[in-house]
């Protein structure tokens, strides 16, 4: 069986997209191949996405901010908005895929103490994990 495909999608593909890709590839590798890219990527990934994934054994301190541009025509199986505004300005994409949106506050908005920073990164990155990859195991 080959595995399915699933491109994460959020606005400028520093935060969200980055912890979904991340946890999908490390608990969903065998069955999913997950990419991430952002309508406006802003350049970077966020260290504290990097921070709280690694928190978890996971690595994803090679990844880079990517545009949706790369992916224009890919095959694929999924595509999931991981933001309101990637799900509004989310580009078409025709032929076989399907769209879907999970929503997640931006942690990179996020003030306060670094501590209080982190502890929002660990809520979401759970939210992530327990959302889109429950979505995902019911795909395969």
């Amino acid at each position: 069986m080959s595995k399915k495909s699933v491109l994460i999608l959020c606005t400028g593909n520093s935060c969200r997209s980055h912890m979904a890709e991340g946890m999908v590839n490390y608990y969903l590798g065998d069955d999913w191949s997950a990419y991430s890219a952002g309508t406006e990527p802003s350049g970077y990934v966020h260290p504290l996405a990097i921070a709280v994934l690694a928190e978890l054994g996971i690595d994803i301190s090679d990844h880079i901010s990517k545009s949706t541009e790369g992916f224009r025509g890919a095959s694929l199986d999924w595509v999931v908005t991981v933001c309101d505004d990637a799900a509004e300005n989310c580009p078409l994409w025709l032929g076989k895929g399907n769209r879907v949106h999970i929503g997640f506050p931006d942690p990179a908005k996020t003030t306060g103490t670094d501590e209080e920073k982190m502890m929002v990164f660990r809520q979401i990155r759970d939210d992530i994990r327990r959302q889109v990859l429950e979505f995902l195991k019911t795909r395969v």
